[in-house]
């Protein structure tokens, strides 16, 4: 399933998601964060539930898969429920 998600050996870089899709970073542990844009040849991501961006190049970030997204949400949600501002 992770598979279907990766292009092997591809110079190309990947197509923009829209903003707000959230995306794994696989070169750090599978963090879950939402796509904000591009610096340069890097795209910006931030947590779902709020806190610093940070950049990483396309080719480590694959689409989360709904488990991820689920619990990205819910980190959301308990953020916003505590008053956090996102």
């Amino acid at each position: 399933m992770y598979g279907e998600n990766l292009r092997a050996n591809s110079q190309e870089p990947p197509d923009l998601p829209a903003l707000g899709t959230l995306l794994v970073d696989t070169s750090r542990a599978d963090r879950v964060g939402e796509f904000r844009g591009v610096a340069g040849p890097y795209w910006s991501l931030r947590p779902a539930g709020g806190g610093a961006e940070w950049e990483v190049e396309p080719r480590h970030v694959r689409p989360a898969v709904l488990i991820e997204q689920l619990r990205a949400r819910t980190a959301r949600l308990n953020a916003r429920s505590r008053g956090e501002v996102l």
